[in-house]
């Protein structure tokens, strides 16, 4: 949940291009790999930066999204470049009557055919959380982190208590951001809808959750940019696991007596550890 003054459009749109833009510096978003999603819970005029409009069917029903509004990415497009050139990568979208159908507006320079194949999972994922929480505001990416996605191709870490302890061991930061730990779905078909409802009921407990050998999902009510630091600090507990586990487990990371006394310091309540 975000307070007025709400940010404009504009300045969503330059936060989604940084949020890409830093997917790809730290090996997230190889080619045209990972979208963005963002709802706006207040009245957004999109024309003046998406003059172009036409009626598409929604991938999954939105009933009780009449009239909300999207920021989303094109299919194919890469996140590095969202902020070089957003019209070209971006598409507003507005929930039509009944929640099945919905106006998009774009650019003339548009270079895509049509929204992100994983805007079922997104529209899904927002509109549970929308319905739980009456948030105004939420941001959601698909991502693919080097590390994150390689632990979930070992046997032992496609356990969601597992690897949440092992990824968040590394640093004090992890933990602190991701007491809940880092919810853990097993391979599904990429678009399906099983990976669809998989995802929707593990992020009610979660703001990231691993996909098992294809990415992740991170939100946030409150930023884009937060999205995007979600992920970045459980690759880091990621990379420093791959990094130990490549190092024949020489470290022991962080202790749980270390990890309780952090919690107990900084107020956070955990059940991992």
């Amino acid at each position: 949940m975000i307070e007025a003054p709400f940010p404009s459009l504009s300045e969503l749109i330059g936060y989604v291009g940084e949020a890409g833009h830093r997917l790809a510096e730290i090996d997230a978003s190889e080619g045209a790999a990972g979208n963005i999603s963002v709802y706006m819970g207040w009245d957004v005029d999109p024309t003046s930066v998406f003059p172009i409009q036409e009626e598409i069917v929604l991938p999954t029903s939105a009933t009780e999204l009449e009239g909300a509004n999207f920021l989303v990415t094109g299919s194919g497009r890469r996140l590095r470049e969202i902020h070089l050139n957003p019209g070209a990568n971006l598409g507003f979208v507005r929930i039509g009557a009944g929640g099945r159908k919905a106006t998009l507006f774009t650019s003339e320079e548009r270079i895509f055919q049509k929204l992100t194949s994983e805007f079922n999972s997104h529209l899904a994922v927002h509109r549970d959380q929308i319905a739980r929480s009456g948030t105004n505001f939420h941001a959601l990416i698909h991502a693919q982190p080097l590390h994150l996605v390689y632990l979930s191709h070992i046997t032992r870490y496609q356990d969601m208590g597992y690897f949440s302890r092992h990824v968040l061991r590394w640093q004090p930061e992890c933990i602190v951001n991701l007491p809940e730990g880092i919810g853990f779905v097993p391979f599904m078909l990429p678009g399906s809808p099983e990976l669809m409802l998989a995802n929707v009921k593990t992020m009610r407990d979660h703001k990231i959750v691993v996909w098992a050998k294809h990415g992740i999902m991170a939100r946030s009510e409150t930023s884009v940019k937060k999205a995007c630091d979600v992920i970045e600090y459980a690759e880091t507990g990621a990379k420093y696991e791959y990094l130990n586990l490549t190092n024949h487990g020489l470290a022991e990371g962080l202790t749980e007596h270390e990890i309780r006394m952090i919690c107990d310091s900084f107020g956070v309540h955990q059940s991992l550890f």
